[in-house]
């Protein structure tokens, strides 16, 4: 597993601090993910159902588990 650093934490958020947000650069970005996964064939599903059976055996499986947040 991978842990977080502090130093990297501060580092982020001083960046964060520094730029401001571009709404424009933000959609376009959006937009170009989308595009690509509709290219791929992974976004939107054709079929809103299809692959429900496994998200409900996922599901199933992670509540049977006691002691889980």
């Amino acid at each position: 597993m991978i842990r977080r650093d502090r130093v990297l934490d501060q580092f982020e958020l001083r960046i964060l601090k520094k730029e401001k947000a571009n709404y424009r650069k933000n959609l376009a970005l959006v937009e170009a993910m989308f595009e690509e996964a509709r290219r791929l064939g992974v976004f939107p599903s054709c079929d809103p159902l299809e692959g429900i059976d496994v998200d409900i055996r996922i599901a199933r499986a992670i509540n049977r588990v006691r002691g889980t947040p």
